[in-house]
C-alpha cells in the first residue's frame, strides 16, 4: 500500500513492483477503482515496507488470478 498523502508521484515503486500491480491514479486499469479508497485506507494501517524481503512462495499462483479481493484480511 502506498499512502497517498505521502506520495509524490514520482513513479519510481511502478518498476520496482514483482507484479506490476502499481498504478498511478490516472492510469488506473478500468474497474480497479475500489482500490483507490483502499489503498488509502490500508496505507495507514500496514507499515511501510523498508526492507527487501522474501517473496511468498506462492506468489506466482495469485499473480494475476482473478477475484482475490475477497481473501483480503484487513
Amino acid at each position: 500500500m502506498i499512502n497517498p498523502d505521502e506520495c509524490i508521484d514520482c513513479a519510481l515503486c511502478e518498476p520496482e513492483c514483482p507484479a506490476n500491480a502499481i498504478f498511478s491514479e490516472d492510469e488506473l486499469p478500468e474497474g480497479q477503482e475500489v482500490f483507490i479508497e483502499l489503498n488509502a485506507e490500508l496505507s495507514q494501517k500496514w507499515p511501510n515496507i523498508t526492507q527487501i524481503g522474501d517473496q511468498p512462495a506462492d506468489r506466482e499462483e495469485w499473480n494475476g488470478k482473478p477475484d482475490k479481493l475477497q481473501y483480503l484480511e484487513k
